[in-house]
C-alpha cells in the first residue's frame, strides 16, 4: 500500500476509533437547580426571600444522597425550559408535570410528586352552589360520571373569564375542554388569586394544594370549586426537568429519588408540607 493510500486508509479509521472510545462523563459535584419560589408549597420563598417548600427540602435531600454541592435559584416560570436548554441551569424542580409536550423538548427524572388540578372561586359566587357527578375525573379514561361532571363543568363556566399560569398544563386543560370561557394568563397563581378576588375572573385553576393554600392564606374567601382532575393532559405527575444530552445526571437524579422514596423521606416530606403523602409509589 503507497503513502497516498495508507493515509486514506488511515483518515478512514480515525472516525471509527473515535467511536469507539468512551465518552467522558460531567462532572456532576456541583449542581445548579432552577425552582420558582412562587408556587407554596411545593415551592416558595421566607420574608428573607429564601427558597423554602417540599421541592426545595427533597432536592437538598436528592443532593446530600448524590455527593453533591448543589445550588438552588429562583427563576420566572415562563424563562424556566429555554434557561435550563441554554446551561443557566442544570435541572428544573418546580412543580412541572411530565407530559408528552415537554417531553419532546427535554427529559425527566421521577416523577417525585403527584396532585390533581382544582378549580377555586369566591365562596359566594353561585358558581360553588353547582353539583357535579364526580369529585374526580381521570381525564385519560373517564367514566360515565367523569364525562358527566366534565359537561357539567362545560355549561357552568360558559362565558366565564378563568385565570390560569401561563405554559401550565392548567392552561392547556382550559383550552383543550371549556371553548366558551375567556382565558386570563398570569406569570403567577397568586396574582390571579388577587385578580379573583377583585372580580376581575370568575375561578382560576390550578394543583389542588397551591388553590387551598391561597385559599387558606384569604380566610375562606376563596373555595374549591367542581371536581379534582387528573392524568391526561394534566400529565403524569411532577418530574425533575433535564437536557435530553443529560442522561448521567437523570440516572443519578433517578437512583437518589429511588432511596428517597424507599426510606421514607419523600412521603415524611409530603406530611410536612403538604399533610398529605403526594409522592408517587
Amino acid at each position: 500500500m503507497n503513502n497516498t493510500l495508507l493515509a486514506l486508509a488511515f483518515g478512514a479509521l480515525l472516525p471509527c476509533l473515535a467511536l469507539s472510545q468512551p465518552a467522558e462523563a460531567k462532572d456532576w459535584s456541583k449542581i445548579r437547580i432552577a425552582s420558582e419560589g412562587a408556587y407554596a408549597p411545593w415551592n416558595g420563598m421566607d420574608p428573607s426571600g429564601k427558597l423554602i417548600g417540599f421541592e426545595i427540602d427533597l432536592a437538598q435531600s436528592l443532593c446530600k444522597r448524590m455527593q453533591a454541592d448543589c445550588e438552588i435559584v429562583a427563576q420566572d416560570w415562563d424563562g424556566m425550559i429555554p434557561a435550563l436548554q441554554q446551561g443557566k441551569y442544570d435541572a428544573i424542580m418546580a412543580a412541572m408535570s411530565i407530559t408528552d409536550e415537554r417531553k419532546a423538548v427535554m427529559d425527566f427524572a421521577g416523577p417525585y410528586g403527584t396532585e390533581p388540578s382544582a378549580f377555586s372561586v369566591l365562596a359566594d359566587s353561585p358558581l360553588g352552589q353547582v353539583v357535579f357527578a364526580s369529585k374526580r375525573v381521570n381525564l385519560s379514561a373517564p367514566d360515565a360520571t367523569g364525562e358527566a361532571a366534565l359537561a357539567e363543568l362545560v355549561k357552568a363556566l360558559k362565558g366565564k373569564t378563568i385565570g390560569v399560569q401561563t405554559s401550565t398544563i392548567q392552561a392547556n386543560f382550559v383550552d383543550k375542554y371549556l371553548p366558551d370561557v375567556s382565558v386570563r394568563t398570569y406569570d403567577k397563581l397568586d396574582s390571579a388569586s388577587i385578580d379573583l378576588l377583585a372580580g376581575r375572573v370568575d375561578a382560576i385553576l390550578g394543583d389542588r394544594s397551591v388553590i387551598e393554600a391561597l385559599g387558606a392564606s384569604q380566610g375562606g374567601k376563596m373555595v374549591q370549586f367542581g371536581p379534582d382532575f387528573v392524568r391526561g393532559v394534566l400529565g403524569d405527575g411532577f418530574g425533575i426537568g433535564l437536557r435530553k444530552a443529560d442522561a448521567d445526571l437523570k440516572a443519578k437524579f433517578n437512583d437518589a429519588l429511588a432511596a428517597a422514596t424507599a426510606d421514607g423521606t419523600v412521603s415524611k416530606l409530603s406530611l410536612q408540607h403538604f399533610g398529605y403523602d403526594v409522592s408517587v409509589k
